[in-house]
């Protein structure tokens, strides 16, 4: 079979990607009416709806040159309340930051579980880590080749995993290990200094930054967690970049190191999950089994590339995978739900010697169980993958964008207001968003 240019910027980047380098909590949000009254309660909706713009920002002073001197942005305070809209000071960027204005953030399953509390993290807080923008300031001392690479109006998607670049594991190319991401954002809700870029307009009290805290008008980001974004992609739909497909693709190329003729099962088919199809998709899998429990998922997952489908409400998921793959089993079986039930399938489905890989994350200290003896006798590997590389693998997913071998119109199914974030919370956690909600900000 002759090879077409799809193949030849395939292999050029699955080559380059193995190489080794050094009063529910998410109900609508409630804005302070005594500053706003919110313009549209409509549902989110789907297809591309014009968005509302509802800022308040005043360009009479401070920090951006003739710019506004403060944003708006969602804060989620604590579980059972809901989160609001809230006026900030102007972040302001540090050495090797970059100031973005935010046009789109993605709605991810990671974000409602800091909303329901199944997730430690500090508060109160602004969530969204998924996001596209536009550069509107480097932070003081930044260094030239950032400054080049990333210059003053430049269309931006930002990594949710954001790298020091400096700390052991990122010196390896190790990004999605960064000391300094786990050790002060994910521990403590702040960028490498210890602090939050994020305070209050009024009182100046200080708000946390789940990543960079996507769901406000502006956000601070690490210069290594971005990407330049092409004119040819849509700021709403490349938002998903970030998390859904860079955890996608983290567990397909570097977790289970796929290979053309692989037979994968993916287990649980939402926002990550369906992305792991496409993923598979591009590398060339053979056999994609696609296992949910809702229908209206499954039939979407055979548009992503899945080839066979299992309705595991209705049927023993293991067996009929085992069924598909006559009998052998999957060289692959990914985990994105987070469910110790689904992490008990994901092992059993595998064939001997494959691998299990986990990406879904649940509530904190949950544990799953594995058969021992199977494990051993049938050297089951199981690994854990919670995303990409920003600096080496974000350009590529860009181009895999790009040049249509990821479709990602087809991976977001609803795109919504500012003022609507709250409401895709809401369907999210009831299962009624097929793939990827898109919080449209500007």
């Amino acid at each position: 079979m002759g090879f077409n240019r799809w193949n030849r910027l395939l292999r050029t980047l699955i080559t380059s990607s193995r190489s080794t380098t050094t009063t529910s909590p998410f109900s609508s949000i409630y804005c302070n009416q005594s500053r706003r009254s919110i313009t549209s309660s409509s549902p989110c909706s789907s297809g591309d709806a014009k968005t509302t713009h509802f800022s308040t920002i005043s360009s009479s002073s401070y920090h951006l040159n003739d710019g506004p001197s403060y944003m708006r942005g969602a804060v989620f305070w604590e579980p059972n309340k809901p989160m609001t809209f809230e006026d900030f000071q102007m972040p302001r960027p540090k050495v090797n930051e970059v100031l973005i204005k935010t046009k789109a953030c993605g709605v991810c399953h990671s974000d409602l579980h800091v909303i329901k509390g199944e997730l430690p993290f500090p508060s109160p807080c602004v969530v969204g880590h998924e996001i596209t923008g536009e550069v509107v300031e480097h932070g003081p001392l930044t260094d030239t080749k950032t400054v080049e690479r990333l210059p003053v109006g430049s269309r931006v998607v930002g990594a949710f995993i954001m790298p020091c670049g400096n700390c052991f594991f990122c010196t390896k190319g190790q990004d999605d290990l960064c000391e300094a991401f786990f050790a002060y954002n994910r521990a403590k809700g702040t960028l490498y200094d210890g602090e939050t870029r994020l305070f209050l307009r009024g009182s100046g009290k200080p708000v946390y930054m789940y990543s960079m805290g996507g769901l406000a008008e502006y956000a601070v980001v690490p210069a290594h967690a971005l990407a330049v974004l092409p004119h040819s992609l849509p700021y709403s739909e490349s938002a998903i970049i970030g998390c859904a497909v860079f955890t996608a693709y983290g567990a397909m190329a570097h977790a289970a190191q796929v290979r053309p003729g692989d037979a994968i099962a993916v287990i649980g088919v939402g926002g990550v999950g369906s992305s792991c199809l496409q993923i598979a998709h591009a590398f060339g899998a053979s056999e994609i089994i696609a296992v949910d429990i809702q229908d209206d998922k499954l039939e979407k997952a055979k548009l992503l590339g899945a080839t066979h489908t299992v309705n595991a409400r209705t049927e023993d998921a293991v067996a009929k995978i085992k069924e598909i793959t006559g009998g052998m089993g999957v060289d692959t079986a990914v985990e994105a739900l987070g469910n110790p039930k689904t992490f008990m399938q994901c092992v059993e489905s595998v064939r001997p010697g494959g691998k299990a890989v986990m990406i879904g994350l649940t509530l904190s200290g949950a544990k799953g169980e594995i058969d021992i003896n199977h494990l051993v006798r049938k050297q089951i590997k199981v690994v854990g993958s919670y995303g990409g590389r920003a600096r080496h693998d974000l350009p590529k997913l860009v181009k895999l964008a790009e040049s249509g071998i990821f479709n990602l119109g087809a991976a977001v199914s609803r795109k919504c207001k500012f003022e609507e974030a709250g409401k895709a919370y809401e369907d999210l956690n009831r299962g009624s968003i097929l793939g990827r909600a898109v919080v449209e900000i500007m």
